[in-house]
């Protein structure tokens, strides 16, 4: 399985996050990172999304990808994995 990372701030709160990107966080293991604390992880989101702060911003294996507004299709697509696999 890939490793995942989730970066998200306090306006999008880390349950929302583990419940919207991934509504099995036991399936899909994934690491959280709060840029509001972390300002290493907040210039990662900036310069992953040309400057602009979009949360949740997901890095997979060191590829990177908002995913706001959620997209399960992207989603689905980023981790290669089929989209009922997210319902589950």
């Amino acid at each position: 399985m890939a490793e995942i990372t989730v970066y998200f701030d306090m306006l999008v709160l880390r349950l929302q996050a583990r419940e919207t990107v991934f509504s099995a966080s036991e399936k899909i293991p994934f690491r959280e990172v709060n840029i509001d604390e972390s300002p290493d992880a907040e210039e990662i989101v900036l310069r992953a999304n040309n400057g602009k702060r979009k949360v949740p911003t997901l890095e997979i294996d060191g590829r990177f990808f908002a995913c706001s507004p959620f997209d399960p299709y992207l989603l689905a697509e980023e981790l290669k994995i089929p989209l009922n696999k997210l319902a589950d």
